[in-house]
């Protein structure tokens, strides 16, 4: 089989010049690329990332794991972190943690199996004092996406501002009482709170978590009374505020007349419903290519202390909210 350096001597190419154009990148001058490739489809090449790691070369390999590959929002990120990493000449290898720790734990040692040169990870809990220890066992450059761990490079969005800002948007629409469906220990939580406390709204907030559908449906009835003032419903995420709008048209509660949704991630499932979502819009590419540039800087100098990359929301206003 042929090797990377006799491509080089047939294409008249440095071998640094045949890695790239085989490793994927789009930086190389197109004429030599068409030529790189054309050797390389005539000898039929064949790329072993385990052999060239097992020589203690790079592998040109990226771990991507997320929590949930079904929310349109992991999808999307995994998408833009692939074509982030393919203008650096990275393939990408895509795992899928179910929100499950154990399945995380297995899928950072497969990682390690495939001696990839870098992992970006979205952890399951952010406050997870063991994350840095676990990644300090993989003994590769790592870096948290979506969420700020303590000690490691992290890309995420500013929740608190975020959450502000829906909070904001149902003060101008006139809600009184306010209802968050999500996690109570979430920065989303704490921040929609913290905004609404500084507007020195009395009432609390309250708030929904772990339901099934028909438990959710229940508690949205009991919430709302036959009459009163308009409510504000802060979903954690757009697949929830899907489940909390279906339910408030099974109880007889009108969106946006009786009560403001507002969901988070914009996936474009929002743009389709009806009425269509409002919701807090995560800057995708921005936290892509952050990601990405992190991790490449933590290989080139690992020893540099731990970036702090907190990027900021946008509320997309349609008829929900």
């Amino acid at each position: 089989m042929i090797t990377m350096s006799e491509i080089a001597k047939l294409a008249h190419v440095s071998q640094s010049t045949v890695s790239r154009v085989l490793n994927g990148s789009l930086t190389v001058d197109p004429v030599l690329r068409e030529r790189v490739l054309a050797c390389a489809q005539e000898h039929d090449y064949q790329f072993n990332a385990l052999a060239q790691s097992l020589q203690g070369s790079k592998t040109m390999l990226l771990g991507v794991l997320v929590t949930d590959i079904s929310n349109g929002f992991f999808a999307d990120l995994a998408k833009a972190i692939e074509g982030e990493a393919r203008k650096q000449g990275y393939s990408m290898i895509l795992f899928n943690s179910d929100g499950d720790s154990e399945k995380e734990q297995f899928y950072l040692d497969v990682t390690k199996r495939y001696r990839v040169d870098g992992v970006i990870a979205v952890p399951i809990l952010q406050d997870n004092l063991c994350w840095p220890s676990c990644i300090d066992r993989l003994d590769v450059p790592a870096v948290a996406v979506t969420r700020r761990v303590e000690g490691l490079d992290s890309v995420y969005l500013d929740h608190w501002e975020a959450s502000g800002l829906v909070a904001q948007r149902m003060l101008e629409q006139g809600c009184k009482r306010f209802l968050f469906v999500g996690q109570k220990d979430s920065l989303n939580y704490s921040g929609f709170q913290a905004a609404l406390l500084e507007q020195t709204v009395p009432e609390a907030i309250c708030c929904l978590s772990g339901l099934k559908d028909n438990e959710l449906r229940e508690s949205l009835q009991a919430f709302f009374p036959a009459s009163g003032p308009r409510t504000g419903i802060f979903a954690h995420n757009d697949v929830c505020a899907l489940r909390v709008l279906s339910a408030l048209r099974d109880v007889g509660v009108s969106v946006p007349e009786r009560a403001v949704l507002i969901g988070f991630d914009d996936t474009f499932m929002g743009r389709y419903l009806h009425p269509a979502l409002t919701s807090v819009s995560q800057p995708i590419p921005d936290m892509a290519r952050e990601a990405v540039a992190c991790l490449l800087a933590r290989m080139e100098h690992p020893l540099r202390p731990p970036a702090d990359c907190p990027l900021h929301a946008a509320l997309v206003i349609r008829e929900s909210g």
